[in-house]
């Protein structure tokens, strides 16, 4: 005993499995189970290949339209020029309107690690900077002669 459902669509009720089997015979279509588990199974008289072919399309139609978040990365030094800066903050911009994290990276070279809170101050500048763009995911922390902050979009 099977729920039927014919080529159309119709619900025809409970059937007998080899009445459906020989219903979907003479349809030169398929008896197909689209939930076996339920009680009593449904069944479908459908054409297989095609059956199949579509929802194939509707994972590939799935994937295409998926976004992948990539980590884009900013580097910059304690003693950046303003010019230098905002080009780097338009670039920060366009990652965040793309979707992508940003992670902002300080490097520090010679004396200028005895200075680290030179570059702390311009990571929090771009933070208040990029405020109404983006969400911090990580706080600037440092990492030996780097200091990295993750930005991630609203």
């Amino acid at each position: 005993m099977v729920q039927l459902i014919d080529a159309e669509g119709v619900n025809l009720g409970p059937t007998e499995t080899s009445k459906a089997l020989e219903m979907a015979f003479q349809a030169g279509l398929d008896l197909v189970a689209i939930s076996p588990n339920a009680s009593p199974p449904v069944c479908k008289i459908l054409d297989l290949g095609k059956f199949k072919y579509q929802a194939q399309k509707k994972a590939a139609d799935a994937r295409k339209k998926q976004k992948v978040i990539e980590v884009k990365e900013i580097k910059l030094r304690p003693n950046i020029d303003t010019h230098d800066y905002d080009v780097k903050m338009r670039s920060v911009e366009k990652f965040l309107d793309e979707g992508d994290k940003v992670k902002v990276t300080m490097r520090f070279r010679g004396r200028e690690m005895a200075h680290q809170e030179l570059g702390l101050e311009l990571l929090n500048k771009v933070k208040d900077q990029m405020a109404e763009l983006s969400k911090v995911e990580s706080a600037p922390r440092s990492e030996g002669r780097q200091m990295v902050m993750v930005l991630a979009p609203r």
